[in-house]
């Protein structure tokens, strides 16, 4: 069942680096470096989204980077309005009546933008939790409508086309 050790120092060499390591995974789970917590839970994902300031009594705190967030929020919505699939489709739209299909997505777009930008500036961290989980989640969920929307509009005008013939 067990290892033998050649000796009782060996075993207190490993008792001392078992005893570390079970010291180090509890300043993770109990947030004495909040940074580096969340960097270990979100495999460095949350990293380029904190920043370490310290404030004027000398405590270091983690705050949220709301330019990079802001940054990738407007270009993540700047692509979605300038990708040549939705230009296309807002053409096509307007030549068969319905821009109103276009428009709407640009207004879900907008929405989503302003709620999360307004939820990343409010001090309660519920808020900004919110606040990321749109800046990581809308842009998923926006192209999964759109693609359902495509799928169905599609589906919509071969059946009509059946019906034709």
């Amino acid at each position: 069942m067990g290892r033998k050790y050649e000796s009782i120092e060996e075993l207190r060499r490993k008792k001392k680096l078992l005893q570390a390591e079970i010291g180090d995974l509890e300043n993770l789970l109990t947030f004495k470096n909040t940074k580096e917590s969340l960097s270990a839970f979100t495999n460095g994902l949350s990293d380029q989204y904190l920043q370490e300031k310290v404030d004027e009594d000398g405590d270091e705190k983690v705050v949220l980077r709301k330019d990079v967030i802001a940054r990738q929020l407007t270009s993540e919505v700047k692509d979605l309005l300038i990708s040549k699939n939705t230009a296309v489709g807002l053409a096509n739209t307007a030549f068969k009546g319905n821009i109103t299909d276009g428009l709407i997505k640009l207004g879900v777009t907008a929405l989503v933008g302003n709620y999360a930008k307004k939820n990343m500036k409010s001090s309660n961290w519920k808020k900004k939790l919110i606040g990321a989980a749109l800046v990581y989640l809308a842009p998923i969920a926006l192209k999964y409508v759109r693609k359902k929307m495509e799928v169905y509009q599609k589906n919509k005008s071969v059946s009509s086309l059946e019906q034709l013939i």
